[in-house]
């Protein structure tokens, strides 16, 4: 009964406490937790890149089988490339050709993630190493990080990039890789065209092996980057500016210049044009995973930075076309077209300077 008396009270208490009005909400305060704010989704990039690093690998290996197997044929010569191609030419021009046909779906392949490679801190050596770099001879601040090792035991000391030191190797655009005083007629046709050369079987395993490893390592290093907005501004706005570059290696190539022996080694086998439509499709890819955040503060900027994307791969393309069409550009053509191009670029990096600025985005 004495407890009784302690419950009694407490839940009166309980009950008119019940009858009492509510209390209004209280109104947030300046500390209550906003919406979060609206960020870039790169989640796109990294998985295009990894999914470039992937077909790459599997392009460059497919290289490598059929230069292991020239290579074993030279072997079994003695490396007598005369006898050799004497007595069996069409092995011979069999794996020398699926050697090109894959090395020709390797490049444009790695064109297409350049700009994502090129652009990032963590990578950017790679692109340096497999498509950019300059040779020891030439020096530079783009010199390659690596020395080639033959089969025979010769060691090619920072030759150049390996796209670069293995097209020369396969088409004969550096002499000293290929054959002397063999002219074969690889595809039978009774002439002997560009490309058509006995590749030294050493140096062409030997570089083959080197990009082989080296894509490898690259997509060893892509697997765990993770791309930040700083990135992503900075890939762009460094990369785009390129253009003019492409289009003066173009214009100094075997497709522009009439005469061989002053065209450049590099950038024979696929015109420099098809290059750069695929590195806008690198580009594309950036800005496509930064749009979301861009469209917050500049919507017009975002629409006007993808048209204009979009219309300079359209321009670029055209020429192109056209050029696979037969059309022979002149020296003083291709200035025009790489002024025009370079004009559309600097419009492009700066809309993307003003956005990332309004985006507080600090880009190095």
């Amino acid at each position: 009964m004495k407890n009784c008396y302690f419950v009694l009270p407490i839940l009166l208490v309980l009950l008119l406490a019940g009858c009492a009005p509510t209390a209004p909400a209280a109104a947030p305060t300046a500390t209550t937790a906003a919406p979060a704010a609206a960020s870039a989704d790169l989640s796109a990039i990294k998985a295009y890149l990894l999914a470039k690093t992937t077909a790459l690998k599997a392009s460059t290996g497919t290289v490598k089988v059929a230069t292991d197997r020239y290579y074993a044929l030279a072997q079994a010569a003695n490396f007598d490339y005369a006898t050799l191609w004497a007595k069996q030419p069409a092995e011979v021009s069999k794996v020398l050709q699926e050697a090109k046909t894959a090395w020709m779906t390797a490049s444009p392949l790695y064109e297409q993630m350049e700009g994502i490679v090129a652009g990032t801190p963590a990578l950017s050596q790679f692109d340096v190493d497999l498509d950019a770099g300059a040779s020891g001879a030439e020096g530079g601040d783009s010199v390659v990080s690596f020395d080639i090792k033959l089969p025979d035991g010769k060691v090619l000391a920072k030759p150049g990039n390996l796209f670069g030191v293995t097209e020369s190797t396969l088409w004969g655009t550096a002499p000293e890789y290929t054959i002397a005083n063999i002219q074969p007629d690889l595809d039978g046709n009774g002439k002997v065209d560009f490309g058509e050369v006995l590749p030294d079987a050493n140096t062409l395993k030997g570089s083959i092996d080197a990009l082989d490893s080296k894509v490898g390592e690259l997509a060893t290093a892509a697997a765990p980057w993770q791309p930040t907005e700083t990135e992503a501004f900075g890939a762009l706005i460094a990369n785009v500016p390129t253009v003019g570059d492409f289009f003066d290696s173009w214009k100094n190539s075997r497709f522009v210049v009439t005469d061989p022996a002053k065209a450049s080694r590099d950038f024979a086998a696929i015109s420099r044009l098809s290059d750069i439509s695929d590195n806008i499709t690198s580009w594309q890819t950036i800005y496509g995973g930064l749009s979301p955040l861009v469209v917050k503060v500049d919507q017009a900027s975002d629409q006007q930075i993808q048209q204009r994307l979009s219309d300079l791969k359209t321009y670029v393309e055209d020429i192109y076309t056209k050029e696979q069409k037969g059309k022979r550009y002149t020296p003083e053509e291709a200035d025009l077209l790489s002024a025009e191009a370079q004009n559309r670029a600097t419009a492009i990096v700066g809309q993307l300077t003003q956005v990332a600025a309004k985006l507080k985005v600090i880009v190095q």
